[in-house]
């Protein structure tokens, strides 16, 4: 019976593990990058949010849209933090589709941004979650767990692994890239390098735009991650004053039985 139930569960690990191992050898080596919100304890880092939604306003937005994302989060405390009269000036910056007026208007604070203006251009909205379990021993997700690495670490690792060669197939140009698997992409190379000019004085490498926008997309995927770690901290705390609690009490209640039951008989 054992020995029919060890070979059940090898052979289900192998139906399950194997689809996941070829995926994860078609794309390559995946940087773990070090980023503030990563750890029980780790939260956004305000200032690489308000530069990842520089790159993403000023490069990733020709193309990709965030059409979940209202845009006055943008205000909200734990994420971009900008002021309201820069929230309200930003707005401005887009037109959104009123179907009451069927046509475009100027959008508002209350408005989310724009949907991808290209059909072969995915959403970025839900992107750093949609790319979660991307990676670890057969895709399990286990480096995820143990080190950290998601969603953030496979949109910086995407963006900085083109080698500039491409090639055109069924009448597509592709662009060779050495972690998306099959190693080529139709999005063409999107950082080079000073793509932008950061107000704070950070040097846009390619590397630190390739982060900061990676850190901005986790933070429109998981808007609400501080306040879920700070939720999960107390309640953990309070788990165990309340374990400690309940130990003693027994201890209390239990002990006057045990001893009288631990007496010898007269």
């Amino acid at each position: 019976m054992i020995r029919k139930i060890t070979l059940s569960a090898i052979a289900a690990l192998g139906i399950l593990s194997g689809p996941a191992m070829a995926a994860g050898e078609a794309g390559g080596h995946v940087t773990d990058f070090d980023f503030s919100f990563e750890g029980p304890f780790g939260s956004y880092d305000q200032m690489q949010l308000q530069r990842g939604l520089q790159v993403y306003t000023e490069i990733c937005s020709a193309c990709h849209g965030l059409q979940y994302v209202p845009i006055r989060t943008l205000g909200d405390e734990g994420g971009p933090h900008l002021p309201e009269d820069q929230v309200r000036a930003y707005a401005q910056f887009w037109e959104v589709y009123d179907s009451e007026l069927e046509d475009f208007r100027t959008a508002t604070p209350t408005d989310h941004f724009p949907r991808s203006s290209l059909e072969n251009a995915p959403d970025l909205s839900l992107m750093a979650k949609a790319r979660a379990g991307f990676h670890g021993p057969y895709g399990l997700g286990i480096n995820q767990l143990l080190k950290g690495m998601g969603g953030p670490e496979y949109i910086a690792s995407l963006l900085i692994s083109y080698t500039g060669e491409e090639k055109e197939e069924a009448g597509a140009v592709l662009y060779e890239n050495e972690i998306f698997p099959g190693g080529y992409i139709a999005m063409s190379q999107p950082l080079y390098g000073d793509d932008v000019v950061y107000e704070d004085g950070t040097p846009a490498t390619v590397e630190q735009q390739a982060q900061d926008v990676a850190a901005f997309l986790m933070w429109t995927a998981e808007p609400k991650l501080n306040a879920r770690k700070e939720a999960g901290f107390v309640s953990v705390l309070f788990l165990i004053v309340l374990s400690v609690l309940l130990y003693l009490t027994n201890k209390r209640l239990w002990k006057p039985i045990k001893y009288k039951a631990g007496t010898p008989a007269e």
